[in-house]
């Protein structure tokens, strides 16, 4: 975790002031996802020290101290019409009277942006050039969905006095240097963080943690969580369960609307009464106290907080390489995980869950050393971080003002 806006952020006075704060996130539920559960966490230890209010069109939160708009949707779809809404919305509703803006989404405002996925330009003309380039854009110019991600975007990360862009791993960060340089010089990056459970898994709360979710008592349990299912890798791990065990089951946590799609791809298999759908968990932590090792091939993930939280919880990960996940930038292959050169390669994925499940030592070490590397990435932490950045965008705009 590093912060290019730790350096010079002001006098001591500065930092005991009490800012009035403006954070930006469509959705603000714990269900929503791994930008949602950032933001969220980041909000509750914020709000300790600072007046926020968080302007949302869904909102499934309630903290101490911490102020809710709930921003209209009037048309949810197309969804870059509701965007387009959403950032003009909450522009008109924060144009004055507060310190900083903060960002989660694609707006063009606001002096703290935070960038949770990559950007619309990477995903559209990386590795594309001569004829193939021209085609992405007419394909941009013709497109007023793919215009309108394109203009936010490009106003989301223009200079602006005051303006930090932060990312949330080293991996996006060399991305957005590349795509987005006129922003290099005022990125920083802050990871996600993680609340250390309280209470230590053991073998009870294991048994009653299953017990709650429907999973078998007796079976060893690897875990999947992913709001994206194919985005995430279910397919290549759906086809790797095959290949080991029939006491090893599978639980997967995340959007119940894939479910059924998935469910008709396993009809007629042999193993497939072994897969538990659990949807949407408003809390995960029976989920992961259930598990004996999270599973996460994922194709995109510029972190990966799932990962994170399974390590507080001490479980074995295994997890893509940091080609496809940003987290892995960080961890230790055989040390702290188990890292997946190409988490599309369904044999290879079987081959380290064999190695994972016949070695109770590897087990044991993987959940230690994952218990270690979490509280490092303690929310608190990250916060103090998140509060530097926020004063110095304050520091930029008063000097501009002086």
């Amino acid at each position: 975790m590093t912060s290019s806006a730790s350096q010079g952020t002001g006098q001591q006075d500065d930092h005991a002031r009490r800012l009035r704060i403006a954070v930006f996130n469509r959705i603000f539920s714990p269900t929503g996802g791994g930008a949602e559960r950032y933001s969220i966490a980041l909000v509750e230890q914020l709000a300790q020290a600072h007046e926020i209010h968080v302007f949302a069109q869904q909102i499934d939160h309630a903290w101490p101290g911490v102020n809710y708009h709930l921003i209209s949707a009037p048309l949810r779809k197309p969804r870059w019409i509701n965007q387009l809404w959403f950032a003009t919305a909450t522009w008109w509703a924060t144009r004055r009277g507060f310190d900083v803006v903060h960002s989660h989404e694609n707006t063009w405002h606001g002096e703290v942006q935070t960038v949770h996925v990559l950007p619309v330009k990477h995903n559209l003309f990386h590795g594309r050039t001569g004829w193939r380039r021209a085609l992405r854009w007419v394909k941009v110019l013709t497109s007023p969905r793919l215009l309108v991600y394109c203009v936010l975007e490009r106003l989301r990360y223009a200079a602006q006095t005051g303006r930090h862009v932060v990312v949330t791993s080293d991996s996006l960060k060399k991305i957005m240097a590349v795509t987005y340089p006129v922003c290099a010089e005022t990125m920083s990056v802050i990871t996600p963080g993680i609340a250390i459970p309280v209470t230590p898994t053991s073998d009870a709360r294991k048994q009653q943690a299953r017990v709650q979710l429907g999973l078998p008592k007796a079976a060893r349990c690897l875990l999947f969580i992913g709001n994206d299912y194919r985005k995430k890798g279910l397919p290549a791990l759906l086809e790797a369960l095959p290949q080991l065990p029939e006491d090893v089951v599978l639980a997967v946590v995340g959007n119940p609307a894939q479910v059924s799609a998935f469910k008709k791809t396993l009809e007629g298999t042999a193993w497939g009464q072994r897969v538990f759908f659990l949807g949407a968990l408003q809390d995960v932590s029976p989920a992961y106290e259930a598990a004996d090792c999270l599973v996460h091939p994922t194709l995109e993930d510029t972190f990966a907080m799932v990962v994170l939280e399974a390590m507080a919880h001490g479980l074995p990960v295994i997890v893509s390489s940091e080609r496809y996940c940003g987290i892995s930038g960080l961890l230790r292959h055989g040390v702290n995980a188990l890292i997946l050169d190409d988490p599309k390669n369904a044999k290879a994925l079987a081959a380290s869950l064999s190695r994972l499940l016949g070695d109770g030592a590897l087990q044991r070490q993987l959940g230690e050393q994952a218990e270690d590397f979490a509280r490092q990435h303690q929310w608190e932490t990250i916060a103090r971080e998140q509060e530097k950045v926020y004063f110095s965008a304050v520091q930029a705009k008063n000097r501009l003002h002086a």
